[in-house]
């Protein structure tokens, strides 16, 4: 019980009203995603976050973690999926941590949409949401583990 108690006490800290993070990790499991995207709508209702902001950015997270499962776990649920927040000023920032098969979202070419729509093709928007959503989407793999970097700007 040791690091939970000391974990929950330290969510409990009043938090810095200048910068505000949180962090969450999931087994990689499709049926978890719920789970991303509540941990990312409670985070931005604690900061009060615009709906339309709210909208996007959940979208945005739940690509690119349902893409981690599907691709570098290869939809296996024994992997885990490390997910933090961390919002300031000017930016809401999103870093997403696995250790599943190396995959560059960057090197995904641009999806031809209107011929995804003629053909009626499920799949492959996720990466074009990402980058249309965020700000920054940047990628590293480094020492066995693939990480995600998402940034919005905040113009409010």
């Amino acid at each position: 019980m040791g690091d939970d108690s000391r974990e929950n006490t330290l969510r409990k800290q009043e938090p810095d009203k200048n910068k505000h993070h949180d962090r969450l990790t999931i087994s990689s499991d499709l049926k978890l995603l719920y789970l991303v995207r509540q941990f990312v709508v409670n985070f931005m209702r604690q900061i009060a976050l615009p709906a339309d902001y709210e909208n996007r950015i959940v979208l945005a997270v739940d690509e690119a973690v349902s893409n981690i499962i599907e691709h570098a776990y290869e939809s296996k649920a024994d992997g885990y999926i490390d997910i933090q927040i961390t919002r300031d000023k000017k930016q809401i920032s999103f870093s997403i941590t696995d250790w599943g098969k190396p995959f560059n979202p960057n090197k995904v070419k641009k999806p031809d949409i209107a011929k995804s729509i003629k053909s009626g093709t499920k799949g492959g928007l996720g990466i074009f949401l990402m980058k249309q959503i965020m700000d920054e989407v940047k990628y590293t793999f480094k020492s066995g583990q693939n990480h995600l970097y998402l940034v919005k700007y905040l113009t409010l």
